[in-house]
């Protein structure tokens, strides 16, 4: 699943191709958005909050898109278009004045509502790095509220912390030293706030930084332990385990850790999540 940093270099791309562009022609491929238009109306920015963008029109307009697993946007130069095999995939189409073209594959969650009322698809997160209006205080507030929750579930609430998924959630564990189901009450939360925003911010922004943990972005050693599953850890050469997601709970998802580096409770400390949080 794309994470808060792949969102806001989505957001910083489709600014790049759409920014200052006014939309000719709007085509919404979902039942309840079918007889909605923004035809004449100009792109003025994309904004994210979370896993959440945020294409934002004249004239308050802003539609609202979740990537979740398999959602994509892409852009065509004029007179080109996406494969015929893809189009069934097609949930929304934007005709540029540019000749540009805009598709929208599996969006989730798609929604148009006014730009002043953005708080009612995003309202529910919590402060995400990535903001101007980032707060870590107010995260690790929300953090602490969780006290008894298995670490990595916990860092999956976007209702604590917006922007983390799966990668940072095992790698943050692993960088706090702690086993991935360490209550998070456990652990020195204001520095663990601290180097999740360090850690998002840096993989958004920073050119050949994007998800690389270790430093290094020499392939199978980008990652301190996801993915790592049956190889050495980086640092002490024990083997790395894997334990598989819980079915439909997104707050037990695939997890990694080194047992020598990750001292402390095993998956079976798993709990289940407060059903939609995770992942959202």
């Amino acid at each position: 699943m794309p994470e808060g940093d792949s969102v806001f270099k989505l957001a910083r791309r489709l600014d790049r191709s759409l920014r200052g562009r006014v939309v000719r022609r709007s085509d919404f491929r979902i039942p309840r958005l079918a007889t909605k238009d923004v035809a004449d109306r100009t792109v003025l920015e994309h904004a994210t909050h979370g896993k959440h963008l945020l294409t934002r029109f004249s004239g308050d307009v802003t539609l609202h898109s979740h990537l979740r697993m398999d959602g994509e946007w892409s852009v065509t130069r004029p007179g080109r278009r996406l494969p015929s095999r893809l189009m069934h995939e097609v949930r929304l189409v934007l005709a540029l004045d540019s000749g540009s073209t805009v598709w929208g594959l599996r969006l989730h969650d798609l929604a148009l509502v006014a730009t002043a009322n953005e708080h009612l698809v995003t309202g529910h997160l919590g402060p995400d790095p990535l903001r101007d209006d980032w707060d870590p205080l107010e995260a690790a507030r929300r953090l602490r509220a969780r006290a008894g929750m298995p670490l990595v579930s916990a860092l999956l609430d976007q209702t604590a912390l917006a922007g983390l998924g799966n990668l940072w959630a095992n790698e943050l564990a692993f960088l706090a030293g702690v086993s991935p189901w360490t209550p998070v009450g456990d652990v020195d939360v204001d520095r663990l706030v601290e180097r999740a925003a360090l850690a998002l911010r840096h993989s958004a922004t920073v050119p050949g930084a994007y998800q690389v943990t270790t430093g290094t972005s020499r392939h199978g050693e980008d990652h301190w332990v996801s993915g790592r599953q049956r190889r050495p850890c980086l640092r002490c050469g024990t083997v790395v385990l894997m334990v598989d997601e819980v079915p439909g709970d997104a707050a037990n998802r695939r997890t990694w850790w080194c047992p020598h580096c990750q001292p402390g409770p095993g998956p079976e400390a798993r709990v289940r999540a407060v059903r939609g949080r995770a992942g959202s």
